[in-house]
């Protein structure tokens, strides 16, 4: 009776503990998922001139974590399947963010050769750099005005035109945008003609996007194919599903199923990336 009642206490107090230490160690993880999630979106966003609440995009992106489990329960009857998509999810904001960065500053590039002409013909109509610059900023669309315009509010508060330059790499760190930044840098420290040096800068960067745009023409059908090649296994595992939903649905709620998807998930992202590599061509 003394040996069944101090297993008794004993058990009790494991659970307990147990228990106790979840709640406070999950309580600690969405502390600290909240924090990082909130400041990384602020950072981000900031950079890309998006003034967007990080909470509201946090409590979206919560309801989405929690309802992705019970829809799959509910089409599917599988719990697994459900959160390891919401595990996906959790980590897609990062790669979101460096995908929208990455876009944004090859935009930037892209826009630079009509900035530059701007900015040289306008000096050799008679401006000085900063009219020039202001002059472009206003005619220009984003993200090329929105840069060029906080440039501009950087020099009137005191900062120095090379520092201001600086900055403005460290926010677009492209290759093209820090051949400019030293040429515009050395050209006003040495001496020279600026004009002259944005006019042939604006003609080397045409030039160079031209030359990328006929090598990504060339390289999109093998960019395609690795696409339809990634996509195609899992068209046809759909639609199998919908033809044999009993023999498919095993994949779904069986741990041998789980495994093959993520073999099958492992091979394809594989796959992806070895095409990609292939067809990826360094200017």
């Amino acid at each position: 009776m003394t040996t069944i009642l101090f297993v008794t206490i004993l058990a009790f107090v494991s659970i307990t503990l147990l228990i106790w230490s979840i709640k406070h160690l999950s309580a600690k993880f969405a502390l600290r998922y909240h924090d990082t999630f909130t400041s990384s979106a602020r950072t981000n966003l900031a950079d890309m001139f998006l003034f967007i609440e990080p909470r509201q995009l946090f409590i979206i992106n919560m309801v989405m974590l929690f309802s992705l489990p019970i829809i799959f329960r509910i089409f599917f009857g599988s719990w697994i399947l459900g959160v390891v998509i919401s595990i996906f999810l959790a980590l897609i904001p990062r790669f979101a963010y460096k995908f929208l960065h990455k876009k944004r500053r090859r935009k930037f590039v892209h826009q630079l050769p009509d900035a530059l002409n701007m900015i040289a013909t306008s000096m050799q109509s008679g401006a000085n750099v900063s009219s020039a610059i202001e002059f472009m900023a206003e005619e220009m669309e984003s993200p090329m005005k929105q840069e060029f315009q906080l440039f501009l509010r950087e020099q009137r508060l005191g900062v120095e035109f090379n520092k201001a330059l600086d900055n403005m790499l460290v926010r677009i760190p492209e290759d093209e945008f820090q051949l400019v930044t030293a040429g515009m840098q050395i050209s006003r420290e040495v001496g020279g003609n600026l004009a002259e040096v944005l006019a042939r800068l604006s003609d080397t960067l045409r030039r160079k996007i031209e030359m990328e745009g006929k090598i990504d023409a060339l390289t999109s059908q093998g960019k395609m194919q690795g696409v339809v090649m990634t996509l195609l296994p899992i068209f046809i595992g759909v639609v199998l599903y919908h033809m044999e939903p009993e023999s498919m649905g095993r994949i779904l709620t069986e741990p041998m199923g789980w495994a093959l998807m993520l073999l099958i998930a492992i091979m394809l992202t594989s796959g992806y990336l070895s095409i990609r590599k292939i067809v990826a061509i360094d200017v």
